[in-house]
């Protein structure tokens, strides 16, 4: 049962069930009639091939209202990667454009940024992300930007439709719209979220205080989904992170550029799977024993920016007091789970807890060594006063991929329905 709440800073829009998809897809097109919409698909070469992928391009071909597509194809070194990717994007026709970041032509722009000081070295989500909004930056028509993750399993284009009307509608002024939902099959998914980041929130606000940023973060019901919409202008000035801090810290950086009454989160299906992954407790450089690092340390130097003090001494205290929020919750979890006919795996969820309580000790002592750090790409405000033409380079090459290998020389999709 949907409820009304409207608990911590940010408006929280629910799913009560009382909308379809037919009317929020009739009051979008009416909106984007001036409010215009781009969006940002980041998948791998491995992803393409999957078969939620072909589900998304499937659900797309209906969808009227987004003006813009831009697949942005990394981890893709062959040419054959690029070709499949056109072919299975040709149903989208010429709205929809591949950025490949490991082409010959993006890869040589580049270098050209990494040689005037800007770090793009670091491949990964966060640099695809980065690329897209600098690709739609060359059309000012485009009010907002919309991306979401090409690996759901579960999707259906109302989820789109939902994360995407906060932003168009004009009797609505939120510059950024953060998508919530609940992470289950047979059982609970989303360790990451709710035993790793959440516990830490109430704990670090135990320790430190009511910082206004913590507060905000702990107001949203989902901060790690990978689904988010922000308005052009907001894109130009949020700081992307390269880790899997990314979610993270692009909160954060909403939280440094707007105002808070300025954000939404939107619940956007009552059903969402995606592939999951290890917990990789033997090895902290990967699966998510690696992902909880970098949010760690995100978090933790975040916080530094806004002039928090913490010691070797903070991180001992944290550590303690995450342990015990963090039990308190698979308390909760296994009351929840068996209240909705869940499976629960109560040994597993408490190994997750002790591999993520040794994260926050490793997070604290990469964080007092380099509080720092330097892991987060320029804005786009920054890069186009060094280089103002660079959006349109990015269009161009892009271009000049589409028309090397398309079949007829134009560089633009051909629907093949």
């Amino acid at each position: 049962m949907a409820d009304f709440s409207q608990s911590g800073q940010i408006t929280t829009l629910h799913d009560l069930g009382s909308i379809g998809r037919g009317h929020l897809e009739e009051l979008l097109v009416e909106s984007t009639v001036e409010n215009k919409l781009g969006l940002v698909l980041p998948v791998t070469a491995s992803d393409m091939r999957a078969a939620p992928f072909d589900r998304i391009v499937e659900q797309l071909k209906g969808v009227e209202y987004i003006d813009q597509i831009v697949v942005v194809l990394g981890i893709a070194p062959d040419d054959e990667d690029y070709l499949e990717t056109q072919r299975k994007i040709a149903p989208l026709g010429s709205r929809a454009q591949i950025l490949w970041t490991d082409g010959t032509r993006v890869a040589a722009l580049y270098d050209e940024l990494n040689a005037a000081g800007f770090n793009l070295a670091i491949a990964g989500k966060g640099r695809s992300v980065w690329t897209a909004f600098g690709y739609l930056l060359a059309d000012p028509e485009l009010s907002a930007f919309v991306l979401h993750d090409c690996d759901i399993v579960t999707y259906d284009r109302e989820l789109l439709a939902r994360l995407c009307l906060p932003m168009a509608h004009p009797s609505l002024d939120f510059e950024f719209c953060k998508a919530y939902y609940a992470r289950r099959t047979d059982r609970m998914h989303g360790r990451t979220v709710r035993l790793l980041v959440w516990p830490l929130l109430r704990s670090l606000i135990s320790v430190l205080g009511p910082d206004p940023f913590l507060v905000y973060m702990d107001s949203f019901r989902y901060p790690l989904a990978g689904e988010f919409a922000v308005t052009a202008r907001l894109a130009r000035s949020n700081r992307i992170p390269s880790d899997w801090g990314l979610e993270v810290g692009t909160l954060a950086e909403v939280f440094r550029n707007t105002s808070v009454k300025r954000v939404c989160q939107v619940d956007i299906t009552s059903e969402y799977e995606h592939k999951h992954q290890s917990l990789s407790l033997d090895d902290p450089n990967k699966g998510l024993m690696r992902m909880a690092g970098d949010i760690l340390t995100s978090i933790f130097r975040t916080l530094a920016s806004r002039g928090t003090v913490m010691t070797a001494g903070h991180f001992v205290t944290l550590r303690s007091a995450y342990l015990r929020a963090a039990q308190d919750a698979i308390r909760q979890y296994h009351a929840d789970a068996l209240m909705n006919g869940l499976e629960f795996d109560r040994h597993a969820e408490e190994i997750a807890v002790e591999g993520f309580a040794q994260q926050v000790t490793t997070a604290g002592e990469v964080f007092q060594q380099d509080p720092a750090g330097g892991e987060a790409i320029a804005n786009w405000a920054r890069v186009l006063a060094a280089l103002p033409d660079f959006p349109q380079r990015l269009r161009a090459a892009a271009c000049d991929d589409a028309r090397q290998f398309s079949p007829d020389g134009s560089g633009r999709l051909q629907s093949q329905t």
